[in-house]
């Protein structure tokens, strides 16, 4: 094919050629990334959540076996 002789084509592809981090942003001198304070801990099962899990494992397992 031909190149087009449109020069906003031209930029389209300068554009895709670029590099989407610099080199302060990944390189040796960038900034480590903070430590989260907060640790997450494990909550209590509840019983609309088990619910919902169930549900959605019960229609996975349906629309599996009528696939099939």
């Amino acid at each position: 094919m031909s190149q087009s002789a449109d020069p906003a084509d031209a930029d389209d592809a300068d554009d895709a050629d670029e590099w989407r981090f610099a080199v302060d942003d990944v390189g040796p001198e960038a900034e480590p990334a903070a430590p989260e304070s907060d640790s997450i801990e494990p909550e209590s099962i509840s019983a609309e959540h088990a619910a919902f899990v169930a549900l959605g494992v019960l229609l996975t397992v349906a629309v599996i076996a009528t696939g099939l």
